[in-house]
């Protein structure tokens, strides 16, 4: 897939049914990148079905490129957004090659670790993979009607 990156909160081209949208590496960027995906779904026959489930993971996925990727500071997060028949596809680049990894046991005073189990319950598929041009990796998550139950 060819994908050209625009502006923060930019879209690709309407004809082009993807949207894809840089953002700084900033927690600020979890609730635009929110606020994004509303819009794109609005825009996709059925969306809103997505919309929760969406929502919940590319927060997660947002926030982890914030707050794991470690890389040079000015360095930028990408989302991308398709519709996938009657499923929605999410992608997070980001510039570190550090791949995630599920941390299966939290203690209970743990403020954090519980973000991939809640992208892999929600999700009918996900993964990572590196960037097909430049540094870094792209997590993805694919949600489905049902979610990932």
């Amino acid at each position: 897939m060819n994908r050209a990156g625009t502006t923060a909160g930019a879209a690709t081209s309407p004809a082009d049914p993807d949207a894809f949208f840089w953002l700084p590496r900033h927690r600020l960027s979890v609730p635009s990148a929110r606020s994004l995906l509303r819009d794109f779904l609005g825009s996709v026959p059925g969306g809103a079905r997505l919309a929760d489930v969406g929502e919940l993971v590319l927060s997660e996925l947002v926030t982890n490129a914030v707050v794991h990727a470690r890389v040079p500071p000015g360095r930028r997060i990408a989302v991308c957004l398709e519709s996938v028949f009657d499923c929605l596809r999410i992608e997070v680049h980001d510039a570190s090659s550090d791949k995630p990894v599920i941390r299966r046991s939290t203690g209970a005073g743990d403020p954090s670790g519980r973000g991939l189990c809640l992208v892999e319950a929600l999700s009918v598929e996900w993964g990572c993979c590196p960037r097909p041009e430049g540094i870094g990796k792209i997590v993805w998550a694919l949600v489905g009607p049902e979610g990932g139950v």
